[in-house]
């Protein structure tokens, strides 16, 4: 059994479409994995790392209910399990298939989850799971911002996008558990935090506040404040849809991934405008507020920042973020994980891929010719230096993580079956 701190990085690999749906962006095909997949898995073994973030382009895969094209997913997977990389498995990064349309589709929750039963079927020995990843940023994006996929501008469009996002999480964790009793969630969720300008603008700032929670009240099924009941009800939330998620959680099999990058703290303004704040609080200070909400293991799961003019900006970055999980992991908060995101620079999320302008960002651990950035060396020494030390001798503080060339060959004992009671289609 894999018990050692889960050192990560993972592969870009976002899909959504822009220019009212007209096009699709697609980091994998922008930073040219589809052509360098082997390298870039050689890249990660070469840092050390054991546990990589990663999933397949559901544009390319799933063609249509019960219709899918394997080719590549088959390749590259075999090849993980090959490695035996512990693979914590991203179904659905910012967007969907055309033929699915948007995030206001209500038949997407159902379909997804028939997708992902079948994703498990067919890799059974995948146990690491983020369904829908980063949840609350893309209903936000998707259908507040009008930025990406459904491009709406309201709250009726917002919490429609969220309830089905985290409804389809909810429910591919359930067909996941039909087929793979081992399988653990990771949640990847943005933190974030909203900062009042001045005293007009506290009460704009407290509501937002409140709603950076909720998508992971929904997946977690705690109750959310009357401020957020009423808000979710007057914007399309039914109470049969709020009871849902209180009945069907699966909080007892997630981890908490919480992503932080400098552009998480926001300023805002009387009138509810916000700006950038930069590093205000910090991973470990907006981290403690999720922990102590959830209290649920914590896996910090994305990060970077830009390799600058005097080349050491993001190495002094990943020094600060590993700094934060240090502090955190003191104060008693079981913190399992950390991932430098991504591998290799990413395309355009200089605009929040709002724009195809093929901007390169020197994002990642490595360049786009697979050339090892300093961030990459950084993290390769940090990763040498603290495995050994890392979790703690207890076993509570481990992760039963089965790697996949011994996942056939567990005994039931290792880690039991605590596979809940799946929701009926009477309650759907």
């Amino acid at each position: 059994m894999f018990s050692q701190f889960m050192f990560a990085t993972g592969i870009e690999n976002s899909y959504p479409t822009i220019s009212g749906g007209r096009h699709r962006v697609d980091e994998m095909e922008k930073t040219k994995h589809y052509d360098y997949w082997s390298k870039d898995f050689d890249c990660v073994e070469e840092l050390g790392i054991k546990v990589l973030r990663y999933g397949p382009p559901l544009h390319k895969v799933w063609l249509g209910p019960n219709r899918y094209d394997w080719e590549f997913t088959d390749l590259v997977f075999n090849d993980l399990k090959r490695r035996n990389m512990i693979v914590i498995v991203d179904l659905c990064h910012f967007g969907l298939p055309d033929w699915l349309g948007n995030f206001q589709n209500g038949d997407m929750p159902e379909l997804f989850s028939t997708y992902a039963k079948d994703f498990a079927l067919r890799f059974p020995w995948v146990q690491l799971y983020t369904p829908m990843n980063e949840m609350f940023i893309c209903a936000l994006f998707s259908a507040q911002y009008g930025w990406w996929n459904e491009q709406l501008k309201s709250d009726l469009g917002f919490v429609t996008a969220l309830k089905h996002i985290v409804k389809a999480n909810v429910l591919a964790m359930h067909a996941i558990l039909e087929v793979q009793p081992h399988a653990i969630f990771v949640q990847s969720e943005s933190s974030e935090y909203y900062h009042a300008d001045n005293p007009d603008a506290i009460g704009p700032a407290e509501c937002m506040n409140s709603m950076r929670f909720l998508s992971l009240d929904l997946n977690y099924g705690r109750r959310v404040s009357s401020e957020m009941y009423e808000y979710l009800m007057d914007h399309g939330l039914t109470r049969d849809e709020y009871h849902f998620f209180l009945k069907h959680h699966l909080k007892a099999r997630c981890i908490m991934g919480n992503d932080y990058y400098v552009t998480n703290e926001h300023r805002v303004s009387p009138d509810g405008l916000t700006r950038p704040a930069g590093e205000v609080f910090g991973y470990d200070e907006i981290t403690m507020q999720y922990y102590t909400r959830y209290l649920l293991p914590v896996m910090h799961t994305e990060t970077n920042f830009e390799q600058g003019p005097r080349g050491d900006e993001a190495v002094n970055w990943l020094w600060k973020q590993w700094s934060n999980v240090l502090h955190i992991r003191n104060k008693g908060v079981p913190v399992v994980g950390f991932t430098w995101y991504s591998l290799t620079d990413q395309v355009d999320w200089d605009t929040a891929l709002r724009e195809n302008q093929g901007r390169v960002n020197p994002l990642g651990l490595f360049d786009l010719d697979r050339t090892i950035r300093p961030v990459g060396t950084a993290y390769k020494q940090l990763i040498k230096d603290w495995r050994a030390v890392l979790p703690t001798q207890s076993m509570c503080l481990r992760v039963p993580i089965i790697p996949p060339g011994l996942m056939v060959r567990e005994s039931p004992w290792l880690f039991p079956d605590l596979r809940p009671t799946a929701p009926s289609n009477a309650e759907h």
